[in-house]
């Protein structure tokens, strides 16, 4: 490490696509961390097809940015190989002080590509983000434990480890990754203004585009359509509410590979006519003004950006409880949380606050002042500022 220039960090992330990850990655990576403490280069692969991608964020935030295009997503031997080649290439040139990864597959080859060009000389300060993982329920037993491994090992090497939730982090320390020193839980932040101060008149709007009727409730699921989010559950349980004549039409803004089932499935279950599919959209802040309930129906979780933006617009959840959930909905107070897989409570549920305008109000009112007081960017800034300084200062000291 260089005295009298800023700190170099280098942030990897698979890709730049629309989601929570890609968020904390871009308003990171700008900027809005002090410029003449930090210079700070972030790398990524392509998003893939049918995704919506965050570059124009990052752009806008005033990230270096930089596109690998052997960083793809799937497992791919040679497209991995010559990913780890070019971001050992990148490290030589770029001389960071921190590596900083964000998702799985950065995480691994972002910081073995740190390792091994580090052979013959300091290695880079080495730091780990798990947005939710991936160690559980999406693989057969025999990649778990492959992937496990690899976690272990790097988790090992690494100086410092952060989940997103307390719920993250725990779940990895029960999975034996590293032991609960190794973390520090460093909620997402994010740019909640525009959700704070939306509006009446956008609400309005919305509702009129979307052909929503006086009186009836307008629940808002935002986020990528693939199986581990279980849509289809969601799809579910707004056929059992509407049963209980709760006066319900669902907003679908999101977009992936399970569109074309999960619109078949809404009308094989009877209520395509009152579900909306809209694909990605930019109008977000206007589209969670408009929902009277934001819902989740997922099988994992990290931290749900989604359930965050709509508490700072003063829209209460229901979602199923699930990795970090609990922290950002609290159950009775902002929302209601049920378990996960089980359509007939989550229905239920929503039924419950479909026919109850005032527990609504306040749920929502509670979910504002908790989501502006929690998940701020100024806070998150501030958590890996010190945390980034904490790690220079204990290298420098090992050092002399």
């Amino acid at each position: 490490m260089t005295p009298n220039r800023p700190l170099r960090v280098l942030r990897v992330i698979a890709r730049l696509n629309l989601g929570g990850p890609a968020h904390q990655a871009a308003l990171l990576s700008g900027r809005r961390l002090d410029p003449t403490r930090y210079q700070t280069l972030l790398v990524h692969g392509p998003v893939a097809s049918g995704e919506e991608s965050m570059a124009d964020l990052a752009s806008r935030e005033g990230v270096p940015q930089l596109e690998l295009p052997t960083l793809v997503q799937p497992i791919s031997p040679s497209a991995d190989r010559a990913a780890l080649r070019s971001l050992r290439a990148l490290i030589a040139d770029f001389q960071p002080d921190i590596v900083h990864t964000h998702t799985a597959k950065a995480g691994l080859l972002g910081r073995a590509a740190a390792l091994r060009q580090s052979r013959d000389g300091e290695c880079p300060i080495l730091v780990h983000t798990y947005h939710g993982h991936v160690l559980e329920g999406y693989f057969d037993p025999v990649r778990n434990a492959i992937f496990r491994r690899l976690e272990r090992r790097l988790a090992k090497q690494s100086d410092r480890l952060i989940g997103v939730s307390q719920q993250t982090v725990d779940d990895l320390v029960r999975l034996r990754i590293a032991p609960v020193e190794k973390f520090s839980v460093v909620r997402l932040g994010l740019n909640l203004g525009p959700f704070d101060r939306i509006g009446a008149t956008e609400r309005n709007a919305v509702r009129a585009e979307l052909g929503v009727e006086p009186g009836e409730v307008l629940v808002g699921f935002f986020g990528r359509l693939v199986p581990i989010k279980r849509v289809d559950l969601l799809l579910e349980a707004v056929a059992v509410a509407r049963r209980g004549s709760a006066p319900l039409r669902l907003l679908i803004a999101g977009d992936g590979a399970a569109r074309d089932q999960l619109e078949a499935r809404a009308r094989r279950l009877g209520i395509a006519p009152a579900v909306s599919f809209l694909g990605y959209r930019r109008d977000l802040p206007e589209l969670t003004a408009a929902i009277d309930l934001a819902a989740i129906s997922s099988a994992s979780e990290g931290t749900p950006v989604a359930l965050i933006e709509a508490g700072a617009a003063g829209v209460p959840a229901v979602s199923t409880r699930v990795g970090g959930v609990a922290e950002v909905v609290i159950d009775g107070r902002t929302g209601l949380l049920v378990d996960p897989g089980d359509a007939n409570a989550l229905g239920n549920a929503i039924a419950k606050l479909a026919h109850d305008p005032g527990r609504r109000a306040e749920m929502g009112a509670a979910a504002r002042r908790h989501i502006l007081g929690r998940y701020s960017i100024e806070r998150l800034l501030g958590e890996i500022d010190a945390l980034y300084t904490d790690l220079v200062t204990a290298r420098r000291s090992s050092s002399t």
